[in-house]
């Protein structure tokens, strides 16, 4: 995405390829093949702000292929949450189950606010979706996060940790890569500035987050607790966001060097 207001390098829509004993699972899915047919009626006047690329190209069926893989292969999606450019790419995999909160499956299938019958597009979800809800419990703390399920459904190590404030029921996703953990936080945070104790984080992203948050101390909250994690710099555990593009060539230079 390449915002007009302020964001040096523009934003990415940064999506997870889980390979499992019985398939291949995404993290998110990113913007898809019918967001760029219909980009008003899927994704809204935001586009004109936000200004996303809508490229066949970075779809992740796409993707999925030019890596090797048979998108048909692709048995589960675990979201973060329903915003469009999280779920665009649903429709192209219409027979995968689709794994949230059973808060954001509320949120989006029974908005209560204006502000969410805006935010959710009825168009993403015409494919009609399996969805699975999970209800991270207390007994399940991951490294401090007290509401976690691991999605045994799918496989072990793939754990859902519930971070409400972007939106009423979003959720990180923690990934057991086999020497260190990846742990995508989503929206949770836009920035590293936000996390690394720099504060170096533009303002007009800072402005962005706070206006769409369904509850802004919930995610100041979450900043606090991530930035405890990046500063802990615990050495088999890597951060990432759906959206800062230096965090993603970051994670893409250590898979690199870890294979």
């Amino acid at each position: 995405m390449r915002p007009l207001w302020g964001v040096p390098g523009g934003l990415v829509c940064h999506v997870l390829l889980v390979e499992t004993d019985t398939g291949l699972a995404l993290v998110d899915s990113g913007f898809g093949l019918l967001d760029r047919a219909a980009p008003g009626h899927r994704f809204g006047p935001a586009r004109h702000l936000v200004r996303p690329a809508f490229e066949d190209t970075e779809t992740a069926i796409r993707q999925v292929g030019r890596l090797g893989f048979d998108p048909t292969d692709v048995r589960d999606i675990v979201l973060t949450h329903f915003d469009a450019d999280h779920v665009g790419g649903l429709a192209d995999f219409p027979w995968a189950n689709v794994h949230l909160t059973s808060a954001e499956a509320t949120a989006a299938l029974h908005p209560a606010t204006r502000f969410e019958r805006e935010r959710y597009k009825p168009a993403q979800r015409a494919h009609r979706p399996v969805l699975v809800r999970h209800m991270p419990g207390t007994s399940e703390a991951w490294r401090g996060f007290s509401a976690a399920t691991e999605l045994t459904d799918i496989s072990p190590g793939i754990v859902l940790i519930s971070l409400p404030g972007h939106t009423r029921g979003h959720a990180a996703i923690a990934v057991d890569a086999g020497d260190h953990w990846v742990l995508h936080a989503g929206d949770a945070f836009y920035h590293r500035g936000q996390v690394d104790g720099t504060g170096k984080t533009p303002k007009s992203l800072l402005a962005m987050e706070r206006v769409i948050a369904h509850d802004w101390h919930k995610v100041q909250a979450n900043h606090e607790r991530l930035a405890e994690l990046w500063q802990a710099s615990d050495p088999d555990l890597m951060l990432v966001n759906a959206h800062d593009p230096h965090l993603l060539t970051q994670a893409r230079a250590r898979t690199r060097t870890s294979n």
